[in-house]
């Protein structure tokens, strides 16, 4: 396994803007622009390829232990080289739950065994956990979860004792998904009242989940952030009225969106009925351009993630609401940002900053999210010219399906290193994975996290 491989003649997506650069990737490290000295034991020729930074999926479901037949750490870890993804950070509802130490650790030994890319887990938030999460490892843990309803298992934080604690109490940045509880069950009351016991249309799925039960959400996470001053990552925001909470929120504040709440709208249940109910719902096609704008803006949307979450087309094709919420994503990310991305306004250096720069930051992540001397070396590249169709049987997720098979997108990843090794290649219509490859679990500190407001927008803390 070559220790030093030089990139040469690619556009590396920098921190200052895409350049022309050199990049080697020596012992696990990278340096930009080596001497012509630099001795390597491979070089890769990138003419006209995009060298990203590795992505940073900081929202994923890989259901290790309990939910294998959806995914595991290795068929997800593989979809995420397969998409340039070079660390995943994941959530807490598996089963059992991420909610102690003893657990997390349990979860890390897996990973260690089954991981082709970096990996960090975070800690889920109970209304009687607050001395694990107090204790929980700073050095290796991004964050702490809260579910501000749509819970699973016992992770549903909805007393505001319990939640003014967390905030209060804890030290590790927050993060949430925030749907009121008592506002989706009153929709879902409304409903029932309207049409009958269930099963009911797809479509009732963003009535139940509407813009008022992410807003009042939001509004609540935001006011205990500020009251606290305790840092606060709103996950998958899919209305323009979170942006506007948002907007006017303090510089603890961060928050992303996902590709589906960039790429459907309600109109799409008619073509791909529960393929696309997600929680948060899909929304209206207004609120679908106001995610873009803010992220080509980049001051309400600093980060895009995934919330890759598997489920088996069997499971998906039951009548709704039997049919579980969640879609696989990681793999086509990127690629999917390209596509769509310059005709919303977003750019290539946007891309990079939303996907790797900005995750990293948030989440206080070591070494990750940019081509920058002494960084990991971890990089992908991309084919800006390669079109390609979806697939689902083309598809690494473990269940072979994507909400956008049959769409071609443009911009493809043909190579991606971890740590320097190369972890997946594409030539041709032939596909690569190295499966002796192993991430390893993230490093962080904390105190070089976060954002503060800057004229032209977001910089660091």
């Amino acid at each position: 396994m070559a220790s030093r491989t030089l990139l040469r003649g690619g556009d590396a997506v920098l921190p200052t803007g895409t350049t022309r650069v050199d990049l080697l990737l020596e012992d696990g490290v990278l340096r930009v622009d080596p001497p012509s000295s630099a001795q390597a034991d491979e070089v890769v020729d990138c003419t006209g390829k995009l060298i990203f930074p590795g992505i940073v999926d900081d929202q994923v479901h890989l259901r290790d232990p309990g939910l294998t037949q959806k995914e595991d750490l290795r068929t997800g870890t593989t979809a995420a080289a397969a998409g340039g993804v070079t660390t995943v950070l994941e959530m807490p509802n598996t089963v059992p739950n991420t909610t102690t130490r003893a657990i997390w650790e349990a979860k890390n030994k897996i990973a260690e065994a089954k991981c082709l890319v970096n990996w960090g887990f975070y800690m889920g938030a109970t209304p009687e956990n607050i001395d694990e999460l107090k204790a929980a490892d700073r050095r290796r843990t991004p964050g702490i979860k809260i579910f501000i309803g749509s819970s699973t298992g016992d992770l549903l934080v909805d007393s505001q004792a319990a939640l003014e604690r967390i905030f209060a109490e804890t030290d590790l940045p927050l993060c949430a998904h925030c749907e009121d509880e008592s506002t989706v069950r009153a929709n879902r009351q409304a409903v029932q009242e309207r049409l009958g016991d269930p099963p009911w249309p797809i479509r009732v799925h963003s009535d139940i989940r509407n813009e008022e039960a992410a807003v009042v959400s939001v509004r609540r996470a935001i006011d205990l952030s500020t009251r606290h001053d305790h840092r606060f990552h709103v996950l998958h925001v899919s209305t323009a009225g979170e942006l506007a909470e948002i907007a006017q929120a303090g510089p603890q504040i961060t928050a992303e969106v996902c590709p589906h709440h960039l790429l459907f709208d309600v109109g799409d249940y008619d073509r791909l009925g529960s393929k696309v109910q997600m929680n948060p719902a899909i929304k209206s096609a207004t609120d679908r351009a106001a995610m873009w704008q803010a992220l080509a803006e980049g001051k309400t949307i600093q980060v895009v993630a995934t919330d890759h979450a598997p489920h088996t087309l069997d499971e998906k094709a039951a009548d709704y609401p039997a049919s579980p919420s969640g879609l696989p994503a990681l793999e086509n990310s990127l690629s999917l940002l390209l596509t769509h991305g310059p005709a919303n306004g977003v750019t290539v250096d946007r891309i990079a900053a939303a996907m790797c720069d900005a995750p990293a930051r948030v989440w206080g992540l070591v070494g990750k999210g940019r081509l920058e001397d002494g960084y990991d070396a971890d990089v992908c590249l991309v084919d800006p010219a390669e079109s390609f169709t979806v697939r689902n049987e083309e598809q690494f997720t473990k269940n072979r399906w994507s909400p956008w098979d049959g769409e071609t997108l443009t911009g493809r990843v043909v190579e991606t290193f971890v740590g320097g090794n190369r972890v997946f290649s594409r030539s041709g219509g032939t596909a690569t994975v190295n499966e002796a490859i192993r991430g390893r679990a993230v490093r962080c500190d904390h105190a070089r996290g976060g954002f503060h407001a800057t004229p032209d927008g977001i910089g660091l803390a």
